[in-house]
């Protein structure tokens, strides 16, 4: 572990004392997400689509992605966007549950051990600058900042830039979803011949990441690939 992942265990044992934690689960307390609670997370097993990371019954790619091959590298997730990895998200984005960044972040860096990208430098997918002053912060940011810390790898947050304002997606087909991200996002030329991997908290079409990926490839990354926590099937 970095220094500075031995820093931010640190933090969370002298947090832990002073304020201690319950699992969102099933209330417990001493975690945030207890050992219990951590072996009915639902997670994707393969096979899955080679390209976007959707579960697919044989072969490499899924219908779309031969039909239409993305420009992004890969996506991956490790968890289905569903059970006790809904809640954490949805308590993580909306409800002001920074601290469950942390442990969200060590089941990525679990994935990573196993399933290793291509990476320089950690990339969060952007929020518009008008979202964060609504919410506060951008989770993405600080899954990107737990998981840099575990792993030893930069977070770059501020070359990727969400220009466009871009209307919540969630009731949006996957075609509409494709539309309303395309060109939202512009990139300065830091990230030149790096291996990015893009960190998000959801991935439910890939559009979102696939726009990402067009910006940052367009400014000269070498590759790109999309980490998502959760996955929509």
């Amino acid at each position: 572990m970095s220094v500075r992942g031995q820093l931010l265990k640190l933090k969370e044992t002298v947090l832990d004392l002073l304020y201690p934690s319950f699992c969102i689960g099933c209330g417990r307390e001493g975690e945030l997400i207890c050992s219990s609670c951590l072996k009915s997370l639902p997670r994707i097993e393969p096979p899955i689509c080679l390209k976007c990371g959707k579960p697919i019954d044989r072969g490499n790619l899924c219908r779309f992605c031969e039909d239409e091959p993305p420009k992004i590298d890969g996506i991956r997730s490790p968890f289905r966007f569903d059970g006790l990895v809904k809640d954490a998200i949805y308590q993580l984005k909306y409800k002001n549950l920074k601290a469950i960044a942390h442990p969200l972040a060590q089941l990525m860096s679990e994935y990573l051990e196993d399933n290793p990208l291509p990476s320089d430098v950690l990339v969060p997918v952007p929020l518009h600058q008008r979202r964060i002053r609504e919410r506060g912060y951008n989770q993405c940011s600080l899954l990107a900042g737990e998981l840099g810390g575990l792993i030893s790898l930069p977070v770059v947050s501020d070359s990727l830039v969400r220009k466009v304002n871009t209307p919540p997606q969630t009731r949006m087909s996957a075609e509409e979803r494709k539309r309303n991200v395309s060109g939202a996002f512009s990139c300065g030329g830091r990230l030149r011949d790096k291996a990015v991997i893009l960190i998000d908290d959801v991935s439910t079409t890939g559009a979102t990441l696939e726009s990402c990926a067009i910006a940052l490839k367009e400014a000269g990354a070498l590759s790109v690939w999309g980490f998502a926590l959760a996955r929509e099937i």
